[in-house]
């Protein structure tokens, strides 16, 4: 088209071409004065969408929780009032203004929330045995994160709509996904929790537990166990939480007692971590520093132990999806358990002498695994 051609199409001519003009114009001025509200709306059916997925989530979770609490346990009394109690309960975190002294009273308030938790279900199902506990106590963790997880975004939803604001939607619509993943991964994690089966956090404990099989193994620490056994004329202690309970133990405190006893030459941690986009799953890598996971407390004590002995921390993890970290494992994590305890062993000969003593942590949950 020439020049001539286009002052020809927006001339004012003839009824045509102002036809055409509007219908170039109208839709301009319908998003200058309107293009957010419009924006809104579009978004808005997204967020809908996800949040009716959220509610669902939790609200099956809860039912699965309680039903499985009827059918499988022997409730004193009706269950439902106080698991439905529990889910709404909430933790502040301590002041941290000063952070000198943080740590501890952040690890006070979540230990004091565990203790709480247990001894809510034991007044609920007083014959109930330690493994089932940790399932409830894990399947209560899960209902509840989910439960907050809803209300967390439609109350960010709800108050961007009431506001009419889009810029203020923003945020949860660039972050809704990830939201969305983890939430998926929760509400998958439950029937591998019920039924008691390994997940794919669980591939510290389970290297750990096979280097275990056939020793002596003693309770050190709340929900942790550990085995004393040799290799190369190197003297080994292998930690891992108590399975075949869903829990993570407290290994900072198990190595606290080791240390208070031994002198120990190096620290080897195996754990499960998340994979970037792009790596394939099950694959193992080799680092240093703590390979720890939660909320930092346990993290902080073992570089504290470590930093005040000079002890070097080596980490091999096992890469994998949220979703895998937390459901069923799969046979492909699954058979990195000999190759990943191959990697210890290479580990200790590189980086100690004969005569010398390493720590090995199993990290994750041993739901499933024994020892």
């Amino acid at each position: 088209m020439n020049f001539t051609d286009f002052e020809q199409m927006f001339s004012m001519g003839d009824d045509g071409d102002t036809l055409m003009m509007l219908v170039w114009i109208i839709p301009i001025v319908i998003f200058v004065f309107y293009g957010q509200q419009i924006q809104l709306l579009v978004t808005s059916g997204e967020i809908k969408k996800a949040i009716k997925k959220l509610d669902k989530f939790s609200s099956d979770s809860k039912k699965e929780l309680i039903d499985y609490v009827k059918k499988n346990l022997e409730p004193v009394d009706e269950p439902t009032k106080k698991i439905e109690q529990f889910l709404d309960y909430f933790t502040i975190m301590p002041v941290d203004m000063d952070p000198n002294g943080i740590v501890e009273k952040v690890r006070h308030t979540v230990r004091s929330r565990e203790d709480y938790t247990r001894n809510h279900i034991k007044s609920l199902l007083p014959n109930i045995s330690e493994i089932e506990l940790n399932r409830v106590q894990t399947l209560l963790e899960l209902a509840s994160s989910l439960q907050m997880i809803h209300k967390i975004v439609n109350h960010m939803f709800l108050t961007a709509k009431k506001q009419k604001n889009y810029p203020l939607i923003l945020p949860l619509q660039m972050i809704l996904p990830f939201i969305m993943e983890n939430a998926k991964a929760m509400q998958s994690a439950i029937p591998a929790f019920k039924t008691g089966q390994p997940i794919g956090d669980g591939i510290g404990p389970i290297v750990v537990g096979k280097m275990m099989l056939n020793e002596e193994k003693e309770i050190i620490s709340f929900q942790t166990v550990m085995a004393k056994t040799t290799f190369e004329q190197r003297k080994l202690f292998l930690l891992k939480a108590e399975g075949p309970s869903s829990t993570v133990g407290r290994p900072d405190e198990a190595l606290q007692k080791i240390i208070e006893d031994s002198k120990i030459d190096a620290i080897i941690m195996v754990d499960a971590a998340l994979k970037m986009e792009g790596e394939d799953s099950a694959s193992i890598a080799r680092g240093f520093g703590a390979a720890i996971g939660g909320i930092g407390t346990e993290k902080f004590q073992i570089e504290a132990i470590a930093t005040s002995n000079q002890i070097p921390v080596f980490s091999i993890i096992v890469k994998q999806s949220v979703k895998e970290a937390i459901t069923l494992m799969s046979k492909e994590i699954a058979d990195q358990a000999d190759n990943v305890r191959s990697q210890v062993y290479e580990m200790i000969l590189e980086n100690t002498v004969e005569g010398q003593s390493v720590v090995i942590i199993g990290v994750g949950n041993t739901v499933g695994v024994p020892q």
